[in-house]
């Protein structure tokens, strides 16, 4: 079988059990199975298929219909033009979090900043984007309550070349940061209890990433009473929140830090996704 055969056998699969981006997916698990960049695949369609891959390949779709998603199962996510080492004990970085990338990055430009804490910090995709993006001798920890999770995050950044910048901390959000920061960085859980055994695909990645109590709010109202005193004057905090949370979150934080000035940015798709506080 050549590729071109076994990619158009594949999106067919893919296709009949509904899978979206059918196309696109038969792809990227070709090329990891092929272990090529896409230059390099299109250039050999013609090419064949060993038994041996073609098994493997269909394995892989197999597992991609039973909703596993993609990154689980070639083990890598780009995230903010970087690629990222994933698996199932960490969340599954989203194109919706490079929003919260972007204000952290925002709020370094026009202030000074030197050391950074982020939360939940999982395979490290967010701490690792801003160390790449900010100077040289900006300190960042990153913390997570998942042993597991600080290995893959310890992985991804020995990848990137930031093992010296990134300090990882285990630790159950705030509770065993030492020191203030200038600014804390938070993609805390933030589904319903309630809503974790229908959310399809999400069902693979953990439910510590996931569960935000009975409201969705539990970790993140946790999150902001302990960022009270880690938070140097002129700070801020920058939170990712779920749909709909924007008035609950903006509410819990006006009762922490009376004071402070507070800002809600939608994403691209138009959802209030970051919420903002920025300390006087």
């Amino acid at each position: 079988m050549k590729l071109k055969e076994a990619l158009t056998h594949a999106r067919e699969i893919l296709d009949n059990q509904h899978i979206e981006d059918a196309s696109l997916i038969a792809e990227v698990l070709l090329r990891h199975v092929l272990k090529i960049d896409r230059a390099r695949f299109y250039t050999e369609l013609n090419t064949d298929l060993t038994e041996e891959q073609k098994q493997y390949y269909l394995k892989l779709v197999e597992r991609r219909c039973t909703g596993e998603p993609t990154a689980y199962i070639t083990g890598h996510r780009e995230f903010y033009g970087l690629d990222f080492i994933v698996d199932r004990n960490v969340l599954i970085p989203r194109p919706e979090t490079e929003l919260l990338v972007e204000k952290a990055l925002e709020f370094a430009g026009k202030h000074q900043v030197s050391t950074i804490a982020d939360v939940g910090t999982g395979c490290g995709a967010i701490v690792i984007s801003l160390v790449k993006n900010l100077a040289e001798d900006i300190k960042i920890y990153a913390l997570d309550a998942s042993d597991e999770a600080l290995e893959i995050a310890g992985k991804n950044c020995h990848e990137h070349g930031v093992s010296t910048s990134v300090e990882l901390i285990r630790s159950d959000m705030l509770a065993s940061l030492t020191e203030s920061v200038d600014m804390i960085v938070a993609n805390m859980p933030y589904f319903k209890t309630s809503e974790l055994p229908v959310l399809g695909p999400l069902s693979f990645e953990p439910t510590l990433a996931l569960d935000g109590g009975e409201t969705g709010l539990a970790a993140i109202e946790q999150i902001c009473r302990q960022a009270f005193n880690k938070i140097r004057p002129g700070g801020s905090l920058l939170l990712e929140i779920g749909q709909g949370q924007a008035g609950d979150v903006r509410d819990i934080l006006s009762g922490v830090f009376p004071a402070a000035v507070i800002e809600v940015y939608p994403d691209y798709a138009g959802i209030e996704r970051v919420v903002a506080v920025y300390l006087t």
